[in-house]
């Protein structure tokens, strides 16, 4: 079995402010090391489910964040970005079994996490696919579904667990947090590893139950901070300018749409 693992910060159980997702702040040392034992539980969890190859996209900032001299044999990392539209989920092709999410969170536009943010925290309010709210978990659920590569597991904030049931209702969640204001509510760190390493297991024995359908077309919308950003970004191929601050795109499948985004973002 071959097991894809996208690795983000702000989902962390303990995560909540933004010195502590900053590569080389004094505060993102205890973080990351949240980070790395969280995602060292899901490659103990694939590995017991019978996964023999593990790739691990860090997928924070930087993405140069985790020791990967702390993982286990089996395991890959993907660290630095490589230019491409799939991002989070760089590498990711038909030749993987499952995919699964660690330290995810809410969205831009959403309230579940002090964190709360879509892609680009600085320049946009949201980005709606199809009219919803859309975090990157949402995002990068459809690339994984495009090169037919279930979701089946994910951690992060409760928020953005409970949202994940209604796009994969069979996938297998641990909510390490709860958001509220500028604060969070946080679960005990190895209670987290524990939960992540069991959940894990579970929704690689249900890899079939997590299979989902994309829609037909892809409308994206995205709301820009500033609205000579959006002026910009309408000059994209195919990009609408629908208000001062709004753009829209509708894409046939998801690499058009992120193709888009990685252009106009």
């Amino acid at each position: 079995m071959k097991v894809y693992i996208s690795v983000d910060i702000e989902g962390i159980t303990g995560v909540t402010n933004w010195n502590e997702t900053e590569l080389g702040h004094g505060e993102w040392q205890w973080a990351v090391e949240q980070m790395i034992k969280e995602t060292i539980a899901a490659c103990e969890g694939a590995c017991d489910a019978g996964a023999t190859e593990i790739i691990i996209k860090d997928a924070h900032d930087s993405a140069r964040n985790m020791n990967i001299s702390r993982f286990p044999k089996e395991a890959k990392v993907i660290r630095g970005w490589d230019s491409s539209p799939e991002s989070m989920m760089a590498g990711i092709d038909e030749s993987f079994d499952a995919t699964i999410f660690i330290g995810y969170h809410s969205a831009a536009g959403e309230d579940g996490n002090p964190l709360a943010h879509t892609m680009n925290s600085k320049k946009i309010t949201w980005i709606k696919i199809n009219g919803e709210i859309a975090s990157e978990f949402a995002i990068n659920t459809f690339i994984s579904e495009y090169y037919n590569v279930p979701a089946v597991f994910l951690s992060g904030d409760k928020m953005l667990c409970e949202s994940a049931k209604k796009l994969i209702p069979n996938i297998e969640t641990v909510d390490v947090k709860v958001g509220k204001g500028g604060a969070t509510f946080n679960i005990h760190p190895d209670t987290a590893c524990e939960l992540i390493k069991e959940g894990v297991k579970n929704g690689l024995q249900k890899i079939d139950k997590c299979k989902i359908e994309s829609p037909k077309e892809f409308k994206m919308e995205i709301r820009f901070r500033e609205h000579q950003d959006a002026r910009r970004a309408s000059y994209y191929p195919g990009v609408t300018l629908i208000d001062p601050h709004t753009v829209e795109y509708i894409g046939q499948n998801i690499q058009e749409i992120i193709t888009a985004k990685m252009f106009i973002l």
